[in-house]
């Protein structure tokens, strides 16, 4: 029985009780006076956490170092900073964040080992560990201190993404807050993204680690914006306990609750990532029916909804259902050209791998909408999945053209 998962208003990553955020404006990441860009979460009680990481051959030290301490399994914070990767900066990046660990500790009263420490923002730049050292001593945590950590990990992000959500489980409610960023440098495994998620459910560690990776395969890994994987990717998820009630394992009776809400906070998440996606008009949703396996489903989706193609196809508003095809046929998957059926935004345009009766007119008008959905059934199995992308548009081209000046 699917779990009764609430919006909790106004949510952020400090919604769950025990949890503490705040941020400051240190100087690291240029863009006025008022720009946040330090900041740390904290649990007031020992957390387990589990995490997944970016799989690229490059990677920052900061994921160096929280991927070591992550392996304890349990830790009381996270320190995190934007502007800066710190990446492609040799052994002193290793330093960097070793010392913003130790910096944000001493700040909060705990261990340096229990500090796991965050980067975002321009690639071969060292931090500027002068104005850290300078204003870490600003932040003031509160349990109201969520949004100000939302905020001070954004780069080209339009606008903070933050949620929480909340559920009865085994007669105690339950509460998971988050906070993510990232629009460029979006691309499946783990594509620069941040998320933090702070429950204060009691999980068992082996559970929460399998239980992120089930949510993040099924979100954060099914999203697009320009094909490029980042050096910084982290997906946090803490669990303190605050709320009581017996530690949630595999196979006991809240496991399937938690596991629901976990996804959903992430997907909802995913989606927000994608639908902002720099210089993105349209969120693009890619279902793929009717595969024989859900990796099939997955593989498919993920190759339609990051085709460079597809994303220009949807701004013009131009249904050239070609390149659907393509995109489908590219990605490997077995099927039937000749059982393919495709809609968009449920206006069939193709039957049994040929076109079907259709006014083209009015599938530009359907695609002139915020949300432009693609359905692909191959008709060759059971599996289904869904992916994420946004449109691609002129203003990511000057974006990214001028980044770093």
């Amino acid at each position: 029985m699917a779990a009764m998962i609430e919006l909790v208003k106004g949510g952020s990553v400090t919604s769950a009780k025990g949890y503490l955020a705040g941020g400051t404006h240190a100087g690291i990441k240029i863009g006025g006076d008022e720009s946040l860009d330090l900041a740390i979460l904290l649990s007031e009680s020992t957390a387990t956490v589990a995490g997944t990481f970016s799989t690229n051959r490059v990677v920052s030290p900061s994921v160096t170092v929280s991927k070591r301490r992550v392996a304890r399994g349990e830790v009381r914070a996270v320190v995190v900073n934007s502007g800066c990767a710190n990446c492609c900066v040799g052994e002193q990046g290793l330093r960097d964040a070793e010392e913003m660990a130790l910096l944000a500790g001493r700040h909060v009263g705990v261990g340096e080992e229990e500090v796991l420490v965050c980067s975002t923002g321009l690639i071969g730049v060292e931090i500027p560990m002068a104005l850290v050292r300078q204003n870490i001593g600003n932040i003031q945590l509160s349990d109201e201190g969520g949004p100000q950590l939302a905020r001070a990990i954004m780069t080209t992000d339009s606008r903070p993404k933050e949620m929480a959500v909340s559920l009865d489980l085994s007669g105690r409610r339950v509460t998971l807050g988050a906070a993510a960023k990232g629009v460029g440098m979006i691309h499946p495994n783990m594509a620069t993204m941040l998320c933090f998620i702070a429950t204060d459910a009691a999980v068992e560690r082996e559970f929460l680690r399998r239980s992120l990776m089930r949510a993040v395969d099924a979100s954060f890994n099914m999203i697009d914006v320009d094909s490029d994987q980042s050096t910084n990717d982290t997906v946090l998820v803490f669990a303190n306990g605050a709320s009581g009630g017996e530690e949630i394992q595999e196979g006991s009776p809240s496991a399937e609750g938690f596991q629901e809400a976990l996804t959903f906070i992430c997907t909802s998440l995913a989606k927000e990532l994608a639908r902002d996606g720099e210089g993105a008009q349209r969120l693009i949703e890619v279902v793929v029916d009717g595969a024989r396996t859900l990796a099939d489903a997955r593989t498919a989706a993920r190759e339609i909804a990051s085709s460079l193609l597809v994303k220009a196809m949807v701004h013009g508003r131009d249904p050239n259902w070609g390149r659907v095809m393509m995109a489908l046929g590219k990605s490997g998957i077995g099927f039937e050209e000749s059982s393919v059926d495709l809609y968009i935004n449920d206006i069939h345009i193709v039957h049994g791998g040929v076109a079907h009766s259709y006014h083209k007119d009015a599938v530009i008008s359907a695609m002139s909408v915020p949300e432009v959905r693609f359905r692909v059934n191959v008709n060759a199995g059971d599996a289904s999945a869904t992916a994420w992308g946004c449109d691609l548009t002129e203003e990511y081209v000057t974006l990214n053209s001028a980044y770093s000046t």
